[in-house]
């Protein structure tokens, strides 16, 4: 009898280890989950939500182009807290001031507003990460800027390139552009892709177009790729729909020439 005994108590050592290990196998998953949805606010594209309460990012609109503002206040300004977050905000109150905060001259895209506060999610053209950072700020604070009148298509033309991609405009002769794009994000698991492939004719200073082009832009529907580009100084401002690739991915933002 002692060993089926010894057998069975080695049985129940191992079996204890392995719960052991797996239990702290999931407890440092769910940690890492925990820490990458407490991150969310600033690592989420600029999408919003139908909550005009709630400010993660600037919606796409249809009838409105994306709009670009630039800070305008002499100092710093501290984005602030919604009322999904504080019944009370936003408001200039001290508990409704966030710790992260934009410096004059720093280019953020614009939405909805709640006077006096307005949506905005802010990307620098120039960092590597794909980070966010989304949320209502002072309207006084802010100023439109106006696209470029009547782009060329040699101010389209080139490779020009934003955190996680790139996109590059050429000639296809006639008045007609061509548009490639590639767009990822880095998901919990694996890696999402978008992918622009379209030849479209700029028209009113913009470049709009749905799919390949070669449906009307004002003819979309939801689940169509929807795109609209706009030449803001020396940056190419980019919105689609959210429709334009795998889960997360966006090509929304300003870009640099290359």
């Amino acid at each position: 009898m002692k060993a089926p005994v010894a057998a069975l108590h080695g049985l129940l050592y191992n079996l204890t280890r392995w719960t052991g290990a797996w239990r702290s196998n999931m407890l440092t998953q769910f940690r890492v989950l925990g820490c990458v949805l407490a991150a969310a606010y600033v690592a989420l594209p600029p999408r919003a939500v139908a909550d005009p309460e709630h400010c993660h990012g600037v919606d796409f609109d249809m009838k409105r182009p994306l709009v670009v503002s630039r800070v305008t206040a002499p100092s710093r300004v501290y984005f602030v807290h919604g009322a999904d977050e504080n019944s009370s905000c936003p408001s200039d109150a001290p508990a409704c001031r966030r710790p992260d905060y934009l410096v004059p001259g720093d280019l953020v895209l614009t939405g909805k507003t709640q006077p006096p506060y307005v949506c905005a999610a802010y990307q620098s053209p120039l960092a590597r990460n794909q980070d966010w950072t989304n949320g209502w700020l002072p309207a006084s604070s802010l100023a439109p800027v106006a696209p470029s009148p009547a782009p060329k298509d040699s101010d389209w033309a080139g490779e020009w390139v934003h955190p996680g991609g790139s996109i590059t405009i050429a000639k296809a002769g006639g008045g007609v552009l061509k548009v490639d794009g590639l767009q990822t994000y880095p998901a919990l698991l694996n890696v999402h892709t978008g992918v622009l492939n379209a030849n479209v004719r700029p028209a009113q200073s913009m470049i709009a177009f749905n799919d390949d082009g070669s449906t009307p832009f004002d003819q979309g529907t939801e689940g169509d790729c929807l795109v609209r580009m706009q030449r803001i100084g020396p940056w190419l401002a980019v919105e689609d729909n959210g429709a334009c690739g795998g889960a997360m991915v966006t090509f929304t933002g300003l870009y640099r020439r290359k």
